[in-house]
């Protein structure tokens, strides 16, 4: 029974619902690639890499501020931030349609298939995940790990399903697919209102003074959210308009391996923010501090192992997602060496992802934004100066290490200037020392069943 419940903890539910998400998403773009010609697949990505970027400064926007302001709240205050969030994430969505529908009237005067193809879809997409978006940040919010489990997997699956079927039908083309992702969506969205977890049944509880509150929080701690898509987002657009389809799909290729890494650090920062609020909420700088160090420390060391296998296995991994058709081919070659590349740099992105999660609970969102316009600053010039002087992908791989530099940098300072001198090798000391502790009580516990 002590088992069982170690294995519901929130850190526990909250790795298994990034994990499973990940492993589903493995499977869809194994059948992806074996579905598509490498043009349409590069398209697809532009796609769902742009799509995800937009929908960033809504889910962004709302999910940090909702969980410092729901998180241990009053059930009459916790229902008033459930109506304004519903609010605010319907007028963002508003705003949002209102820039694209236009644009739907001079998609066919574009020369780029994969802008083309956005401005058509983009809009639908848009609506039909809002009330999912919502459920999301009320299971975030509410430590409901589980239910965040089945909103995620449950998209995820269908679209699996959906995409199977295209391809036993003989039905599978890129537009064919984008009709399986809306339904997919609106299936999802429409379980989130059945079953209660969107809250919309709040939504005339919203108060000016929490949209205000909400609103005046968010718009800074955006900069937060999209600090890893940004870059993602950017490198598409270089990779599309300057190398082609093609070198994006390679790109992606290569770059899908990285879940490795993304799967434990989106489970942990998911798990973080609540527990730094709290420490923070309290007046507690030194509880804040220690948990940020053993964040980033033991998820850093906890990796180490992982990418030294994933580096060796990377020809089986790239051939498992890819299909034999990549084996020992140009296209298969390149996919892997840019994973290989990404592996060499990986272990500094806990100290990125904790430290920025660090200084949205300190309140300090405003750091996070100017930090995320100088990584972009950064990460563009690295891209182009990486595509002028190598001419490929290459280019664009080596330059993600700049940003990712230039943000801990600046996170590390204003942390220590401005709330609470520590070490970052210390964290490192710290994350040992966890590990070691968590390992010992193991050892007991199996000592004692004895």
């Amino acid at each position: 029974m002590k088992f069982i419940s170690k294995l519901k903890n929130i850190h526990f539910l909250s790795l298994m619902g990034t994990g499973g998400m990940s492993l589903l998403t493995f499977l869809f773009t194994a059948i992806l690639y074996r579905s598509l010609s490498i043009k349409e697949i590069g398209i697809w990505f532009f796609f769902q890499a742009l799509l995800s970027f937009l929908d960033t400064f809504r889910q962004g926007f709302l999910t940090t501020a909702f969980v410092k302001f729901y998180a241990g709240a009053s059930e009459q205050k916790g229902q008033e931030v459930i109506g304004s969030t519903w609010y605010i994430a319907a007028l963002i969505t508003m705003f949002l349609l209102a820039i694209n529908i236009p644009l739907l009237f001079f998609s066919h005067f574009s020369t780029d298939e994969s802008l083309a193809f956005f401005i058509k879809y983009y809009a639908i997409n848009l609506l039909c995940s809002l009330p999912m978006v919502v459920a999301m940040c009320i299971a975030q919010g509410g430590l409901r790990f589980d239910t965040l489990l089945y909103i995620r997997m449950s998209q995820v699956l269908l679209l699996i399903t959906l995409l199977v079927t295209l391809n036993i039908l003989h039905l599978n083309s890129l537009q064919n697919l984008m009709m399986a992702n809306i339904a997919a969506t609106l299936l999802t969205s429409l379980l989130t209102l059945f079953m209660g977890w969107s809250g919309i049944s709040y939504f005339f509880r919203k108060q000016k003074d929490c949209i205000r509150e909400i609103f005046d929080f968010g718009k800074y701690t955006v900069g937060t959210s999209i600090s890893s898509s940004l870059f993602g987002v950017t490198d598409t657009f270089v990779i599309n308009f300057m190398l082609g389809p093609s070198s994006l799909a390679i790109y992606n290729l290569g770059k899908r391996l990285m879940e490795v890494v993304e799967i434990p650090l989106r489970s942990f920062v998911a798990t973080a923010m609540p527990s730094l609020s709290k420490a923070y909420n309290s007046g507690n700088k030194k509880e804040v501090i220690e948990i940020m160090k053993k964040y980033i420390g033991t998820i850093t060391i906890c990796l180490f192992p992982v990418l030294v296998v994933a580096y060796i296995a990377a020809g089986l991994a790239m051939s498992i997602i890819g299909g034999g058709q990549y084996n020992n081919t140009p296209a298969g070659d390149t996919a892997i060496n840019i994973f290989r590349i990404f592996t060499t740099f990986a272990l500094l992105y806990p100290a990125d992802r904790f430290m920025s999660v660090a200084l949205d609970a300190i309140h300090r969102p405003q750091i996070n934004f100017m930090k995320v316009i100088v990584m972009l600053v950064v990460n563009l010039s690295a891209d182009f100066l990486g595509v002028y002087l190598l001419g490929n992908v290459y280019g664009i791989v080596i330059g993600t290490f700049f940003p990712t530099i230039t943000a801990i940098g600046i996170s590390y300072y204003y942390i220590n200037k401005d709330f609470k001198k520590f070490s970052l090798v210390n964290s490192y000391l710290s994350g040992y020392r966890e590990l070691a502790r968590f390992v010992t009580m193991g050892l007991k516990q199996a000592k004692n069943l004895r």
